[in-house]
Formats: structure tokens, sequence, C-alpha cells
């Protein structure tokens, strides 16, 4: 038998007796599969043994960067009283809450606070409501120091300057404070948006300002609302236009409620908010789980695949890229 010919008989000989290599498999955490987001440990308050945190799946890799939007006093009635067609036409496509919870105090400062840092008031220490520089800033990691620390760019925007108080002036690469209208504070975030951003928090004030001048569910508040969102799709044009859109998770929500001319109060119609999340990757459907305003930092820092601290109280909202509702901790805050 020819030299050549031997030597490959032996090697066919050889390689029958070796046992298969293994089916590679897609399961979180072994190589080669989308990094998992897990959070390092549960909030510090103790839940019951099954309120745990589940791990997240794993973030849709189209999204880039997150819009944030407040609208300051926005009851989640008024969406469709208004109404407010370019937040529904959000809400069709994407996920949402109209039963979402915000803390008590239910006040524009420490509510936006709990949104921002992912934590209770007894963490965030923001026992106030004006804007008092005496009183320093927010305690704890804000969403903004996350993204600021992994090198991502960060905006804030907003139409009350007391909103500045909730992080450190080094954590924003741009800050506006605009008293003025939300179509004009809008108008020029378009210019800001569209030079490129990972993460842009806009506020607008004016639903809350007529709430307090005519009451909520009042006319007057309905047309600042119906101008709120035309100012909401101002920023979805923006993002059309600049080809950011269709890599954005956009999240509109309120810090609070309100009822007759006031809101600061436990009462269900103060504390109850919307929650809405759209962009790629998003399961259009009414979310299941509890949400609290607590839990938008989270799910912020999830999609943008940074470490969410091990002190907040918030938990990413996975429901909405198709993970299980799970049984969330309800209230989240004392």
């Amino acid at each position: 038998m020819k030299p050549l010919l031997l030597s490959v008989l032996v090697v066919l000989l050889l390689s029958s007796c070796l046992p298969a290599a293994p089916i590679p498999t897609d399961q979180p955490g072994q190589a080669g599969s989308p990094e998992v987001f897990s959070p390092t440990q549960p909030p510090s308050r103790t839940p019951e043994p099954t309120e745990t945190r589940t791990p997240a799946p794993s973030p849709t890799p189209e999204i880039r960067r997150v819009l944030l939007i407040s609208i300051d006093g926005l009851r989640p009635e008024v969406i469709a009283m208004a109404p407010m067609p370019n937040l529904q036409a959000l809400m069709a496509s994407g996920a949402y809450s109209l039963g979402a919870q915000t803390i008590h105090p239910s006040a524009t400062l420490p509510a936006h606070a709990s949104m921002l840092l992912g934590t209770c008031p007894d963490k965030h220490g923001v026992d106030w409501n004006d804007y008092d520089p005496q009183q320093g800033y927010a305690n704890g990691t804000s969403i903004f120091q996350l993204a600021h620390e992994a090198g991502l760019s960060t905006v804030m925007i907003v139409g009350k300057e007391k909103i500045r108080q909730l992080t450190l002036p080094d954590t924003l690469d741009t800050y506006l404070y605009i008293n003025d209208r939300d179509v004009v504070i809008a108008a020029q975030a378009v210019p800001i948006l569209q030079q490129g951003f990972h993460l842009a928090f806009i506020h607008f004030p004016t639903v809350d300002w007529m709430g307090h001048e005519y009451g909520w569910l009042s006319w007057e508040q309905f047309s600042v609302a119906r101008r709120a969102d035309e100012a909401l799709g101002t920023l979805l044009q923006a993002l059309e236009a600049s080809g950011q859109r269709s890599q954005t998770l956009i999240i509109v929500t309120s810090d609070h409620g309100g009822r007759g001319e006031a809101h600061g109060s436990s009462h269900p119609e103060d504390m109850t908010i919307p929650w809405v999340a759209n962009g790629p990757g998003i399961t259009p459907k009414q979310i299941a789980a509890p949400v609290n305003t607590t839990d938008t930092a989270a799910t912020i820092a999830s999609f943008l695949n940074l470490p969410v601290p091990a002190d907040w109280d918030g938990l990413p909202v996975t429901e909405i890229i198709g993970g299980p509702a799970g049984i969330r901790p309800d209230p989240r805050c004392p």
C-alpha cells in the first residue's frame, strides 16, 4: 500500500474514535452570546422572598441613545382627554403604563430626583421643592453620572431651574434652563439633539403651571397639554430628520399628577403617572407589571449598557423588550 494512502486511512480511523464536538448554544453568559444585564444585588429594601431582581434580556443592539421626556404634572387621563396624538401614537407602537406610580411627596423636585437617580427620597435626600443652591445637589449616583463616566454625551434641558440640583455640574455636557413654554423649549432643543447625544433629558413645565393656575383636568390645562404634545412632535421630527430616530429609545413620563389646583399628597390622582417607551425592539403592549418612577433610571442604564448601582431602588422594565412581567415590589418607596 502506498505511504500516502496509508496515512489517510490512519487519520480517518483516529478521527472516528474521537467524541463529537459539542453544538454551540446561545445561553446567556456563554462565550459568543450577548451580554445579559444583571444588577449585582437586590434593592436594599427587603422584599418578599419571591421579589428578586430578575436578569434582564439583552437590550436591543439597535438602540444607541435614550431621550427621556418629562411632561410635568401630566395625569394619564389627560392624554386622551386633551387629546395628545403624538403621545398616543408612541403608545400605539410602543409599551406603556397608565398606572405607573411616583414617589411621596408627589412634588416636582423630589419626584424628578427619584426618576433620575433611581432611588427613594430617604436616599437621595431631596426634601425641598424650590431652587435653593444652598441645599447643594441630590445624594447618590444619577443616570447622568453613570453615562458621563462611561464616556457618553449627556444633555439636560429644563423648564424649571430647580431641576439643575439633581446632578453634579460636571456630569452634563450640555445644560439649558429655559423659562418658557414647552414649544419654545422644544425648538431650542432641536439643534442640540441633532448634533448627536447618548442621553438627553427634556423637561416640559407648562401642564403643571396651568394645573396650579386653573386646576387639573381643566380646559386650560387640556389646551397646554396639546401644546406639550406639539412640542413632543417637534422633538420626534428632529430625530427623524437627523437620522437618529431609528436608534433611539424614547421614554415619556411625568413626575406627578394633581387634583384641584395642587398636588403633593399620597392620593392616587397625585401619585399616578404615565410611562411610555418607544423605539427599536420595544414590544407594543400595555405593561402588566407595576412601574415606579425609580424604574426610569434603571431602564435607561440597562439600554445604555451601564451598571445599575446596588443602592438603586428602581428595576429595569424588561417587559418592554419581551421579558417576563414577573413579581415586582410596589410601591417601591415607603
